[in-house]
C-alpha cells in the first residue's frame, strides 16, 4: 500500500472503533481507496479522520513552515508494523482552517528505531 493508503486504513480502523460501520474483512491496495470513498459519502469519516491528522507520535523530522499556521511531523504505526508520516498544520488564528490543508497526500513511509531509555530523575528539597 502507498501511505497514502496506509492512512485511508487507519481513519477506517477509527472510525469502526467508533461503532459507525462494520469494516469488510478484506482491505488491501486493491479496494482500500474505493471503501474509504464509499464510507466517507455514507457515514462521514470526519470525527475519524480528524483525531487520526494529529498522529500518534511526533517525529524528530524536520516539518516545512508556512507563515500562516504552525506545523510539526507526526507519524503512526500500521497495521503492519511499518510506520507512516506527514505534516500536521495547526494554528491560525480564529481564522484559520489548517485542517483543510490535505495532508494524506504529502505522508510517507517511514523507518523507526526505538531505543528503550533509562532515566534518572533527581528531587532536591531543604531538610527541616
Amino acid at each position: 500500500m502507498t501511505p497514502e493508503q496506509k492512512l485511508k486504513h487507519i481513519v477506517l480502523l477509527k472510525q469502526a472503533s467508533f461503532g459507525e460501520f462494520k469494516l469488510p474483512e478484506i482491505i488491501n491496495a486493491d479496494n482500500v481507496d474505493e471503501i474509504y470513498a464509499e464510507e466517507d459519502e455514507d457515514c462521514d469519516l470526519q470525527d475519524a479522520r480528524s483525531e487520526t491528522r494529529g498522529g500518534e507520535v511526533e517525529t524528530n523530522i524536520p516539518a516545512p513552515t508556512s507563515r500562516h499556521y504552525e506545523s510539526k511531523s507526526v507519524a503512526a504505526q500500521y497495521v503492519d508494523g511499518s510506520w507512516v508520516g506527514w505534516t500536521y498544520w495547526y494554528g491560525g488564528g480564529k481564522h484559520g482552517e489548517p485542517e483543510g490543508i490535505g495532508w494524506m497526500g504529502g505522508a510517507c513511509n517511514l523507518d523507526c528505531t526505538e531505543e528503550e531509555v533509562t532515566v534518572t530523575k533527581r528531587t532536591f528539597t531543604i531538610p527541616s
